[in-house]
């Protein structure tokens, strides 16, 4: 018995059709991450989180102002880096519907920046979040499924990344971009980063709550 391997999507094998693609989900999570961070540290040091204060606004209504400011941001960027650098300048052909793969980025950034406000609650400085943010990107990063197969790790490992949002959103990405599936094949991972962010947030709005209450 002889097996053959064949290739459906990227028959050619060339690498950077698929590097593309990660480096596209990748960057997403870090900007998300990283912006949504640094707009609450940066009001924080500079003294204008007081001012938001004395403004009629609940703490849900501040932090989903930053969540969604900053996720539009990010939309934008990846429908240019698609659309302009992936399938325009490198030349990969995308299979899969791009308003799709839109409406499950909204879903994700729904999770993955709550995340980046939790963080930016545990510190005090843009220094220390950087320290603290780095490893928790780098962690998602290579243990999503995006650099390595998520099949290939321990049990235990897929179990815990089973709670991580990214770990999902590669592979509806992956599904999607690669695959062309349709909304009936990928709407469980649509539905673990819905449940994810909703988890997040909460927690995410308990401790946006105590750190508003400390500086007042």
């Amino acid at each position: 018995v002889r097996l053959e391997s064949r290739a459906r999507f990227n028959p050619n094998m060339i690498q950077g059709w698929f590097v593309a693609i990660n480096q596209v989900i990748n960057n997403i999570s870090v900007l998300a991450i990283f912006l949504t961070g640094a707009a609450v540290l940066r009001e924080r040091e500079h003294g204008n989180i007081e001012h938001l204060l004395v403004m009629p606004l609940q703490p849900y209504e501040l932090m989903f102002a930053k969540i969604w400011a900053n996720g539009i941001v990010v939309i934008l960027a990846s429908m240019a880096s698609i659309l302009l650098v992936v399938q325009f300048a490198i030349g990969v052909p995308v299979q899969g519907s791009i308003p799709l793969f839109m409406f499950g980025l909204a879903i994700y950034l729904f999770s993955v920046t709550a995340l980046g406000i939790m963080l930016a609650t545990l510190v005090r400085s843009m220094p220390q979040f950087g320290l603290l943010a780095f490893p928790v990107f780098i962690v998602m990063s290579l243990l999503s499924g995006g650099q390595t197969p998520l099949e290939s790790m321990l049990e235990l490992l897929q179990g815990i990344m089973q709670f991580v949002p990214s770990t999902h959103f590669v592979s509806f990405s992956q599904a999607v971009l690669f695959r062309d599936a349709d909304p009936s094949m990928v709407w469980p991972d649509l539905l673990k980063m819905l449940l994810i962010g909703l988890a997040y947030t909460i927690y995410t709005l308990t401790r946006f709550r105590k750190m508003l209450a400390a500086v007042q």
